[in-house]
């Protein structure tokens, strides 16, 4: 998965987080099920299967799961940093005229601009 696609689909994920919060803030008994959410969709796709071979010793099955991790990992972190960036600036120049959801939409506009 590129490197933009990570970035849209951490978009979807704040902006679900976000509405989800909302909800949870007007009705405390909201249930949420993370398996059905943006989240657990995309850490299901970035991360890749990992097959252990049956006589790995526990160091080396844990490098190959370390090997295989660390780029999605990388990915993931860099892209939520990216759109903490983003929306930290906006914050810190103590702009009222954009709410979080619009310049979530903003972004996915101009990253989806980006991959084409």
């Amino acid at each position: 998965m590129e490197q933009t696609e990570i970035i849209l689909r951490a978009i979807a994920v704040l902006t679900e987080t976000n509405a989800m919060a909302r909800r949870i803030a007007l009705d405390e008994s909201a249930a949420v099920d993370p398996g059905e959410t943006q989240l657990g969709a995309l850490v299901t796709e970035v991360f890749p299967r990992v097959e252990v071979p049956g006589d790995a010793g526990p160091a080396e099955a844990g490098q190959a799961v370390a090997d295989a991790y660390l780029p999605a990992t990388i990915s993931l972190v860099g892209a939520f940093a990216f759109l903490f960036s983003e929306l930290s600036e906006v914050h810190d120049a103590g702009r009222t005229d954009i709410t979080t959801a619009d310049l979530l939409q903003q972004l996915a506009l101009r990253m989806s601009g980006a991959a084409e």
